[in-house]
């Protein structure tokens, strides 16, 4: 089997990667939306809007210098 990020054999350590490099890179794209798994439900939009503005709203505000 082969790293999915860089093509090398992988290390049984850190299946299914090459590296913890490699495993970083693909955890990162998770966290940042490079990844996704769709939905077919509309709603699940809707709230995931909802769920962001409201953080948004949340979040300090930085303090002019």
């Amino acid at each position: 089997m082969s790293c999915p990020i860089c093509g090398k054999p992988t290390v049984q350590a850190v299946s299914p990667f090459c590296s913890k490099r490699c495993a970083d890179l693909d955890l990162a794209r998770w966290f940042n939306g490079s990844y996704a798994v769709a939905s077919e439900n509309p709603d699940d939009a809707d709230a995931l809007q909802e769920a962001l503005d409201a953080e948004r709203e949340n979040q300090p505000r930085p303090k002019p210098h």
